[in-house]
């Protein structure tokens, strides 16, 4: 029976008159109604839209993101899946390739192809795939596909036309000898007869990588009706690829104005890129927000209707108690009732704080960090991870219980820090470690250590979650009385207001504690450079 969800029609409706953040804010508020009515094929349909938005907006990273959420809500075993399966594997596939990760889109493509049960959907996934295999350099293998394709259009459709045009295109890859121009022509006429301008677009580009280095005379011709086509679809990508043959082949008379615009064209698809990524990124940061506002919210009416319940009775026994006491005692013991209860209020404020520090620090890092070397590493230490959950399980058990009492040390504390910065190392990030002395840090408390331990495990988590960077160095230098942790990525750098975020405000606070400093230093696209100085006791 399907669920009755106002958000979900909204973000449709959204979607069909263009507006693409408000559909994506209706898509992300309807998916947690999903999550919570267990309903997991409309929540994989809500985050398969929100990342077919991302990609159309150029947020490809985002779109890999939401896109790779959605495939633990989807069942191979169940047909009806099959299609948003399909669906979602093929944004991979695009996000990926427009990322230039072709072996990557490649597989995924693959998958896309796997669980298509429409043929149409099947014919545009095999079309999709035989580009990545182009621009991998396997034209045998793209060239089969067209082939087999080809075979099964029709001469005078859409479809015959592109799939002609890039099978021409991989024969002349492979030999420029052969005479590619007249498949071009032949798919460009048939394409301005049915007004396909996206087709036309892709038959002028080729048109003009063909003549760029025989006549340059023609490759001018098809590059200047290549920049007016992708002007009348609105294609800021294709205008830009266009403009720079322009500058390449136009006389210098020319050229300087088609420089200028592509500068100026440049610039605005940068900054809408940037707009768009942030943009989904508030949407979601206010839609999690609103939920938890209200989770706390109805937290607070539960306390607030449960002391009033508790007061009521303690009133009713002091009451009949004031009945067989003195006046005295009485006053007495109300007296001492209200301090205690005074006492209870800011013990128990104290003890929440502490508590969701822990639950931050020990269960969300923790689970994240084994989350980051389930994802990245392909010999996975099984029996390793394994330890790690339950001993962070024993961890939020003791929380749940208030214990205090510390566990002892299973291996070297240089070696922890050493496991926990390398944990974060992918194929695609370095992370280099300096000065981890095991005999240095012996000089150091346990309690010292283990805030050091989650500050590193907090700047770790964040720069996996935001960086974006291939390159992280961390260093430690030891003074007689001092100890400086210098950290230093390559990523995109940090807005203020995640320098002020939930997560690194704890990171200061820690540091604050311990008598320490920490300084930022952040410049859009150019990393982020973190010091901290903690004082040796």
């Amino acid at each position: 029976m399907p669920i009755d969800n106002f958000a979900y029609d909204k973000a449709f409706e959204y979607l069909e008159n263009g507006h693409a953040d408000s559909s994506f804010y209706y898509f992300n508020a309807a998916k947690q109604v999903f999550l919570e009515q267990g309903d997991s094929l409309h929540v994989a349909k809500c985050l398969i839209n929100m990342a077919i938005t991302q990609h159309e907006k150029a947020d490809y990273f985002g779109a890999q993101e939401t896109a790779l959420q959605a495939i633990p809500f989807l069942n191979e075993n169940k047909t009806e899946h099959h299609t948003f399966l399909s669906m979602n594997y093929n944004v991979l596939g695009l996000a990926s390739f427009y990322l230039k990760d072709y072996p990557r889109s490649i597989l995924f493509y693959e998958q896309a192809i796997k669980y298509s049960g429409d043929p149409q959907n099947t014919l545009a996934y095999r079309n999709n795939l035989a580009v990545s295999l182009m621009d991998s350099k396997e034209f045998t293998e793209a060239q089969a596909i067209y082939a087999s394709i080809l075979k099964k259009t029709n001469k005078n459709s859409i479809e015959y036309a592109r799939i002609l045009a890039n099978l021409a295109r991989i024969k002349w890859k492979q030999d420029p000898t052969y005479p590619a121009v007249h498949e071009f022509l032949i798919s460009l006429k048939i394409r301005e007869k049915e007004k396909d301008f996206w087709g036309q677009n892709a038959s002028l580009a080729y048109l003009t990588e063909y003549y760029e280095f025989s006549k340059l005379d023609s490759a001018l011709f098809f590059a200047k009706k290549w920049y007016n086509i992708a002007k009348r679809i609105e294609s800021p990508h294709d205008q830009i690829k266009s403009l720079k043959k322009l500058i390449k082949l136009s006389p210098n008379s020319s050229s300087k104005y088609y420089f200028q615009t592509y500068n100026v064209l440049n610039d605005s698809i940068q900054e809408a890129r940037l707009a768009a990524k942030n943009q989904f990124t508030m949407i979601r940061y206010e839609v999690e927000k609103n939920k938890a506002d209200n989770l706390s919210l109805q937290k607070d009416n539960a306390e607030k209707a449960y002391n009033i319940g508790r007061q009521r009775m303690w009133i009713g026994a002091v009451s009949m108690l004031c009945v067989v006491l003195v006046v005295g005692g009485a006053l007495w013991y109300k007296k001492r009732k209200e301090r205690l209860q005074l006492e209870a209020q800011n013990r128990i404020k104290a003890n929440q704080l502490n508590i969701s520090r822990k639950i931050h620090d020990v269960v969300a890092n923790g689970l994240y960090r084994v989350m980051t070397e389930i994802e990245n590493r392909e010999d996975i230490d099984r029996d390793g991870i394994l330890d790690r959950l339950e001993m962070m399980y024993e961890k939020s058990r003791d929380i749940s219980y208030e214990t205090e009492v510390k566990k002892p040390e299973q291996q070297d504390y240089h070696t922890q820090i050493a496991e926990l910065l390398k944990s974060f190392v992918t194929e695609n990030r370095k992370v280099i470690i300096a000065g981890n002395d095991a005999e240095k840090w012996g000089r150091i408390d346990v309690d010292t250590k283990e805030q050091i331990h989650h500050v590193l495990q907090e700047l770790m988590v964040n720069m996996r979650k935001h960086s974006q960077a291939t390159n992280v160095v961390i260093r430690f230098d030891w003074d007689n009385d001092l100890l400086r942790v210098f950290y230093s990525d390559n990523g995109i750098g940090m807005s203020d207001s995640q320098v002020k975020g939930n997560g690194l405000t704890s990171t200061g606070n820690r540091i604050f504690n311990l008598n320490g400093k920490i300084t930022f230093v952040t410049q859009a696209e150019k990393g982020l450079k973190i010091e901290i100085s903690i004082p040796i006791l």
